[in-house]
């Protein structure tokens, strides 16, 4: 099957977009796996609820031949009334890499996505300005609680502040000479601390990962809206 220029080279994942968004995400992976297992062995279906992800989808076959064969059967295919758009993946799923590497590999695909995914946050980062208001005396000075104003679905993103629990959280407009130790000082105190990453090139921003969401969410609550020197340091959860 020819692939134009520009488009991801053959895998055995096929990217499939312009679902409907009304199913539920159990409907729809069921509905994807009549549909596609007639080209072949199904070893994964990935759907995911979060707004970003809506009308999205990502079938795992066992192999390219298979996810070819779908391709080119099932473009335009209507499912709950709307015409599928199928492309090769631009990049393998963790499915695939653990069935055909061994686990060291496996752990650096991981490694590459989740670097991936930390440098596009870190530039939506760049473009937003958090408030500063002075220290009182230091440390960590936690401000008091408000209304916050509901969600807002403008175009289509939910704000940071009402991001769904993750076990990654988001630091923004942490002071410039902070170190990761300076800041697992201040997380590591929390049970179920992982470590801390920051991004090359990009000062002010960090992720700390715990074992588990409901150790972030202490971590969150208890460390949102504190201040480190001059300034109010933005504490969010990743996106999923």
């Amino acid at each position: 099957m020819a692939v134009d220029n520009g488009e991801p080279p053959p895998s055995a994942t096929v990217y499939v977009k312009n679902l409907s968004e009304k199913p539920k995400i159990p409907a729809l992976i069921e509905a994807l796996r009549e549909v596609f297992e007639e080209f072949g062995t199904i070893v994964d279906i990935v759907a995911k609820k979060n707004l970003k992800a809506k009308g999205q989808a990502f079938v795992v076959y066992d192999s390219v031949e298979s996810a070819g064969d779908a391709i080119e059967e099932l473009q335009d295919f209507d499912l709950f009334e709307k015409p599928m758009s199928l492309a090769y993946a631009r990049t393998r799923s963790d499915t695939t890499v653990k069935r055909e590497d061994d686990k060291e590999k496996f752990e650096q695909h991981k490694k590459h996505r989740l670097a991936e995914k930390e440098r596009k946050q870190a530039l939506e980062a760049a473009n937003q300005k958090p408030a500063k208001r002075p220290a009182t005396d230091g440390l960590a000075e936690r401000p008091a609680k408000s209304a916050k104003p509901a969600p807002s679905a403008a175009g289509g993103l939910v704000p940071d502040e009402y991001l769904p629990p993750n076990r990654t959280i988001v630091l923004q407009n942490l002071p410039e000479d902070y170190t990761k130790d300076n800041i697992a000082i201040i997380f590591s105190r929390f049970p179920g601390y992982k470590e801390v990453r920051t991004v090359p090139g990009r000062k002010g921003l960090a992720f700390v990962e715990y074992e588990d969401e409901n150790a972030s969410i202490t971590a969150k609550e208890e460390t949102s809206g504190m201040t480190l020197g001059e300034n109010v340091v933005k504490v969010t959860y990743q996106r999923q």
